[in-house]
């Protein structure tokens, strides 16, 4: 949706890195500014961290085992992802 001056506005989010992929990064987190879409989704996020191609499009690959918190609570590919919104990115959790 275009801002008052006509320009598309972009929101962004606070995208944190947690357990293996915070080392496979090189970052615990940072500002990702989110596509000038109606409706964005985690899968929208997901792949314009995908399309960075090398460590990015690996660890993040179509059936690898990460799982998404927004905000804290744990949701699904088709959930909206809104401006503000914590995007945290997780493997999922294992042991005994």
């Amino acid at each position: 949706m275009p801002d008052a001056s006509g320009s598309p506005r972009i929101a962004t989010v606070d995208v944190v890195y947690l357990a293996r992929l915070r080392e496979a990064f090189g970052t615990t987190g940072e500002a990702l500014a989110l596509p000038s879409l109606p409706l964005v989704t985690v899968a929208d996020v997901l792949a314009q961290l995908r399309s960075r191609g090398g460590v990015w499009a690996a660890e993040l690959a179509h059936g690898r085992a990460v799982r998404i918190a927004i905000n804290h609570s744990m949701v699904a590919l088709d959930a909206p992802v809104r401006a503000g919104d914590e995007f945290a990115v997780l493997p999922p959790v294992t042991g005994g």
